[in-house]
C-alpha cells in the first residue's frame, strides 16, 4: 500500500523541465561515483588491481558530473535542484551499500556493466526530449562516452590488472568460493550422507516398515543438517581464517548435510520394503560416487584416494547398519 502510494508521488520522466535532468543527471553521476569507490574499498583487500579500475571509473563518473554542473551554473545558475533516481517513476534504481556488500568479484563487473548500460538509456532518452541545443548536445555526447565507458573500464583493466594480476585475483576468487561454498557443502554432503546410513538401514530391515523408515531418515537429515549448519557458522566467523560469511558457509553445510540423508530416506515412501530399499542402495552408490568426484574435481583429491576414502568408507558404514537391522 505504501509502495503504490510513493510510486504515485513520483515524477514522470516527461514531466521534468530541462533544469530538472540536469540536476537528476548531476545526482546519478555522484551516486554512480560513490557506488564505484565502494566497490574499491570491498575490492582494495584481495583485488587490489581491480579495485584500482574502480577508483579510475569513479574519476570519470567525477569528470562528467563536473561538467553537467558547469552546464547548470551557465543555464541556470547556482542552485541545483534535489531530484535523484527515486524520485522519478520507471527510473532505473541502485541497490544500496548493504546489498552490495558481499557481491563476489565477478557479480561486481556485470553490476557494472549494467550501470553503464543503464546510464546510456538514460542519457539518450534526456537528449530526445531536451530543446536547448547546448544542453541536447552534451547529453548526447554523454551517452556516446558512456557507450565507451566499456572500453575505457577494458583499458583501466589492461594498465591496473595486467596478465599475471589477473590470474592471481582470478585465483583468489577461485579459492574464495572453495572457502566458501565447495567445502563446507562438501563436508555437509559427506556427513549426511555417511553419517545417516546406519540408522536408515537399520530401522529398515529392523522394522521393514517404510513409513517409518522414513520418518527415522526425515529426522536423521534434517537434524544432522541443522546441527552441521549450526555448528559451521558457528564455529568461525571467517574474519581470521578468511572463509567467508558464516551465514553463507552454515547455509552450504546444513542444506548439503540434510540433502544427503534425505537422498536415501526419499524411496522409502515407496510402500513396497524392497523396492524402496534396492532403490535407496542405488541412491547411496550414486551419492557416494558424486563426493568422490566432487573431491576430486574441487579439491584435487586423487580420484583413486578419494574413491577408497568414501566409497569405502561409506559401504562400511552401510553394511554396519543393514547387520545391526537384521541382529
Amino acid at each position: 500500500m505504501l509502495g503504490r502510494l510513493f510510486t504515485r508521488h513520483k515524477r514522470l520522466f516527461s514531466s521534468l523541465s530541462e533544469q530538472e535532468i540536469l540536476a537528476l543527471a548531476i545526482a546519478s553521476e555522484e551516486d554512480d561515483a560513490r557506488i564505484y569507490l565502494a566497490y574499491a574499498d570491498q575490492l582494495r583487500q584481495q583485488y587490489p588491481h581491480s579495485a584500482k579500475v574502480f577508483e579510475d571509473m569513479a574519476e570519470v563518473e567525477h569528470t562528467h558530473r563536473n561538467v553537467l554542473i558547469d552546464m547548470h551554473r551557465r543555464r541556470f545558475g547556482e542552485r541545483i535542484p534535489l531530484i535523484r533516481r527515486d524520485h522519478v517513476r520507471g527510473f532505473y534504481e541502485r541497490k544500496p551499500d548493504w546489498l552490495r556488500a558481499n557481491q563476489s568479484l565477478e557479480q561486481i563487473r556485470a553490476e557494472a556493466e549494467r550501470m553503464e548500460e543503464q546510464a546510456i538509456r538514460f542519457y539518450r532518452e534526456a537528449a530526445s526530449v531536451t530543446g536547448d541545443a547546448d544542453i541536447r548536445k552534451l547529453l548526447g555526447d554523454l551517452a556516446v562516452a558512456e557507450e565507451g565507458h566499456k572500453d575505457i573500464a577494458h583499458m583501466l583493466g589492461e594498465k591496473h590488472r595486467p596478465e599475471d594480476a589477473r590470474i592471481e585475483e582470478d585465483e583468489t576468487a577461485r579459492r574464495q568460493f572453495l572457502l566458501t561454498y565447495i567445502q563446507p557443502g562438501l563436508a555437509g554432503l559427506m556427513d549426511g550422507s555417511v553419517s545417516t546410513l546406519a540408522p536408515i538401514f537399520a530401522a529398515a530391515f529392523a522394522t521393514q516398515d517404510t513409513w517409518q523408515t522414513f520418518l527415522i531418515g526425515l529426522s536423521a537429515s534434517v537434524g544432522a543438517g541443522i546441527s552441521m549448519g549450526f555448528t559451521e557458522a558457528a564455529h568461525d566467523d571467517g574474519k581470521l581464517s578468511g572463509r567467508g560469511s558464516p551465514l553463507k558457509r552454515g547455509l552450504a553445510s546444513g542444506i548439503m548435510t540434510a540433502l544427503g540423508g534425505l537422498g536415501h530416506a526419499l524411496p522409502y515412501l515407496i510402500p513396497h520394503f524392497w523396492t524402496a530399499t534396492a532403490i535407496a542402495a542405488v541412491v547411496v552408490f550414486i551419492e557416494l560416487w558424486a563426493i568422490a568426484f566432487i573431491q576430486n574435481r574441487y579439491m584435487e583429491t586423487p580420484f583413486l584416494r578419494a574413491v577408497f576414502q568414501v566409497v569405502l568408507g561409506g559401504s562400511l558404514v552401510l553394511a554396519a547398519g543393514i547387520l545391526i537391522g537384521n541382529g
